[in-house]
């Protein structure tokens, strides 16, 4: 194979400088039919794709080794290479997702069934959030302890204030946007407390040849803040359009009739916004975040001094980093 025709597995397969780009390239990666793939299969994938990078195997299909680079990006952290838990996969989060918000969706009656299913996706969250972290800011067991309890509590406090608020003084429609309250509320505690270490500290920032040049807080704040935003975007669309179109189902006399078919229809209409939406979140901000190193320099001196010192005082215009999903 010549040179010129090989895949380079270290680079997206689609120009992700664009959202198209980037939306092609996560509803690529985050398959959910990946998730359900034995940790053998995945491994094996990893091997071809090392094998490959190192000038081995290329004798191999090219669709063989693009399936394996979607495999292998879909299912290994990109900071650390090791295998994520499966729960904690973007490629999981259209079946995790789905049935846990369309059971809060369609629990959301009475404050039992709110606690239980808000305990229940916040758990979901947290192995999510601590999963796609960036991996280079280790986080304590202390640490995640307290983004847990923290994120439940603030998602307990917005839902039971709310629903109690809303079913005294508003239409019995508020109640339902009960669950997406709760859900921001929890994303906006639970992702910056898991992640706090990164916005202490700061996290590593890369010039554009890949090379290490210092740390930022700026850089940790703008990738947490970014992720935040996706990830309550990812459950708008579901949690906050699926409330009008079940008002409207459930005036039919038939669906009266078979009211069993409540939480299973909510769980698959969710699905179905959530096929869209999960690509769609992950592409609103480029993967590999740009700062300005004038930024750093404005508001934080001490770290800009140390990149003086690593770059000998050539600092690149910009730095580079992951802002984790």
């Amino acid at each position: 194979m010549a040179a010129s025709d090989r895949i380079d597995v270290d680079k997206p397969l689609y120009d992700v400088s664009t959202f198209m780009g980037r939306f092609r390239h996560f509803a690529w990666m985050t398959d959910p039919r990946t998730c359900v793939l034995s940790n053998e299969r995945l491994l094996e994938a990893k091997q071809l794709v090392e094998s490959y990078k190192k000038g081995e195997a290329l004798d191999t299909p090219p669709e063989k080794i693009k399936y394996a680079m979607k495999l292998y990006q879909s299912a290994f952290h990109p900071d650390t290479g090791e295998l994520q838990n499966f729960a904690g996969r973007m490629s999981f989060q259209l079946p995790g997702g789905m049935l846990i918000t369309g059971a809060m969706l369609a629990f959301y009656r009475t404050v039992p069934a709110v606690v239980c299913w808000q305990f229940v996706n916040q758990s979901f969250n947290a192995v999510v959030n601590y999963t796609n972290r960036n991996a280079n800011s280790p986080t304590t067991v202390t640490q995640l302890g307290v983004s847990y309890v923290s994120a439940t509590s603030s998602a307990l406090v917005a839902a039971i204030g709310l629903k109690g608020y809303w079913t005294r003084t508003a239409p019995p429609i508020f109640q339902r946007f009960v669950p997406f309250a709760a859900v921001a509320a929890a994303n906006c505690v639970n992702i910056p407390l898991m992640r706090q270490n990164e916005i202490i500290n700061g996290i590593e920032v890369k010039d554009e040849n890949g090379n290490i040049v210092g740390k930022s807080r700026t850089a940790a704040v703008k990738g947490i803040s970014q992720v935040v935003l996706s990830r309550i975007s990812m459950a708008a669309p579901g949690m906050l359009i699926l409330p009008f179109i079940m008002e409207r189902i459930e005036k039919f006399e038939a669906y009266k009739r078979i009211k069993w078919i409540n939480a299973p229809l909510q769980t698959a209409l969710v699905g179905c916004f959530l096929l869209f939406m999960v690509p769609t979140a992950c592409s609103l901000f480029p993967q590999i975040c740009a700062l300005n190193t004038s930024t750093i320099k404005r508001l934080e001196p001490e770290f800009y001094e140390e990149m003086v010192k690593n770059t000998n005082g050539k600092v690149p215009e910009k730095v580079y980093f992951n802002k984790g999903l």
